[in-house]
């Protein structure tokens, strides 16, 4: 019962976030704000991990692939796909909803814990509109983080496989450019802004709607990082049925 309730309050925390919308002038600044912590900040942890994790996967491709069976450009083919149609958009969303959601629910946590939520409330302002919009917006640029995980991925992949002796540039290359499906890139930007709109309000929902202390901030968190998980990893399931199923 617990779980249809939390159902129904997050509908409710959607439909009212449509609301009485905040002034543009300051919904403007919120927006600029909430793009920088959650989209700019986020650029250096996404670059690091994309990199190196692209250089881990092609090397792990490349072992399993010895022998004369294989082509040579199979370890770019396989790259390529994998970082494409689910490291880029899923494991990185997952990674953000640690990064992004925690400091979403802590900072909403916060201001409940503190009563600005309530002194909102009280100068007739949508509390909702005010803090949870700005962020859906902010994150409508989350296909950017992923395309240049995709990007950093494979560049990170093709220095592992060409420095390691694994395989040559122009048989990655070749690889890369084999078979190349335009509708996965839909795809993968597709499950980007459904995924960048559960990191944008399932930890809001969180925050917004904790109860207690400061101690209760970081069970919040903790909780918000869980279901954001939780829900990228379903919805992933029922958005590959849909599109390539």
């Amino acid at each position: 019962m617990n779980f249809l309730h939390n159902i129904g309050l997050y509908i409710i925390m959607l439909q009212k976030m449509l609301h009485k919308p905040t002034k543009w002038k300051v919904m403007k600044e919120l927006i600029l704000k909430d793009t920088e912590d959650t989209v700019i900040n986020s650029l250096g942890i996404i670059s690091f991990v994309s990199f190196f994790i692209g250089g881990v996967i092609t090397i792990q491709l490349a072992l399993s692939m010895t022998g004369s069976f294989y082509p040579d450009y199979l370890v770019g083919f396989a790259t390529r796909e994998t970082i494409i149609l689910e490291f880029a958009p899923t494991i990185i969303s997952i990674i953000m909803a640690g990064k992004v959601g925690s400091f979403i629910t802590s900072s909403i946590g916060s201001m409940r814990v503190t009563e600005q939520i309530d002194a909102l409330e009280v100068m007739g302002i949508n509390s909702i509109n005010y803090l949870v919009f700005p962020k859906v917006i902010a994150l409508l640029l989350y296909p950017f983080l992923i395309s240049i995980a995709m990007f950093l991925g494979i560049l990170g992949g093709m220095i592992a496989c060409v420095y390691g002796g694994y395989s040559t540039m122009s048989a990655f290359i070749e690889g890369i450019q084999t078979d190349f499906i335009p509708f996965h890139m839909t795809y993968a930007f597709i499950k980007s802004f459904v995924f960048a709109f559960i990191l944008a309000t399932v930890p809001s929902f969180h925050g917004y709607y904790m109860k207690g202390g400061a101690l209760e901030v970081g069970k919040a968190s903790t909780k918000s990082f869980i279901w954001t998980s939780v829900s990228i990893v379903v919805f992933n399931f029922l958005i590959t049925q849909m599109l390539l199923g």
